[in-house]
């Protein structure tokens, strides 16, 4: 799929894989719509951009744990587009390391669970119809192996809290809210698939949490970019892939009991009900 003269919005792009897909698609000559918290690294990336002369960018600033931030860059990007062909939901915090301390976010829920899910969900969400004027558009959710089932009793983990289960259940969430996305939409406007796009890459996130990395954020990228714009992809929706490859996800995403749930207490942790 040509990305030539189209809008994308990249959510986490002024640091890590973000920041390299963004400059990819850029280099291919796509408007990227960069977001980040850090200003002085978004405007960096946006001077790089322009002064390579193929593509265009514009940066939109969000704090990701405030739904109220969400928002605003949902109306930023209503502002700086009247249609948007590729949203790829990139942004997210790690498990936090060693500290395993439980955090909460702006609007008082589970910081990852606020962060890597709600506020994709949020933002995806208010912009389905930009998205469904850029037919044939596409959705990527950028998600992790690493799964936890949700436990609907306990969904802001207030007992036997550990930041990788925390973790590991927004990025679960992520992958059933993908799954739902497929099912609502017409893959002829829009799919929406998720991935793991490499392991343990050599992120800022990954070192925070204390792990060595295993993999290059060139990986990472490639497989993003995949889901993005390979022509391969078009029309296939509701798909999770491993890197390059259709992979499995844990079986809660396949329970549609489930991730009913999920979209319920989702619309109504947001305020979209």
């Amino acid at each position: 799929m040509s990305i030539e003269n189209k809008t994308v919005l990249v959510t986490g792009s002024t640091d890590g894989v973000g920041r390299l897909v963004a400059r990819r698609l850029a280099d291919q000559g796509a408007r990227v719509l960069i977001h980040g918290r850090d200003r002085p690294r978004g405007e960096q990336l946006l001077n790089e951009i322009r002064a390579a002369t193929r593509g265009s960018a514009a940066f939109l600033p969000a704090d990701f744990s405030s739904l109220a931030e969400v928002r605003r860059l949902a109306d930023a990007v209503r502002q700086e587009c009247d249609r948007l062909d590729v949203l790829i939901n990139n942004a997210g915090i790690g498990s936090g390391g060693s500290a395993g301390k439980r955090e909460t976010s702006q609007d008082g829920h589970e910081l990852r669970f606020a962060v890597n899910y709600l506020a994709g969900f949020l933002l995806t969400r208010i912009l389905l119809p930009l998205l469904l004027r850029g037919k044939p558009a596409r959705i990527v959710n950028v998600a992790s192996l690493g799964q936890q089932p949700i436990d609907f009793d306990d969904v802001m983990l207030t007992r036997g809290y550990s930041g990788s289960r925390a973790y590991a259940q927004s990025k679960l969430a992520q992958i059933m809210f993908t799954f739902d996305l497929a099912r609502e939409l017409d893959p002829e406007t829009v799919t929406a698939n998720s991935l793991h796009p490499a392991t343990y890459m050599a992120t800022t996130m990954v070192r925070q949490s204390g792990v060595t990395p295993m993999s290059t954020v060139e990986e990472g990228a490639e497989a993003i970019l995949n889901l993005a714009v390979a022509d391969e992809l078009d029309q296939r929706s509701g798909e999770f892939y491993n890197g390059l490859r259709p992979s499995k996800a844990n079986p809660q995403a396949y329970d549609g009991t489930a991730r009913e749930r999920l979209r319920v207490l989702s619309l109504q942790l947001t305020g979209l009900t």
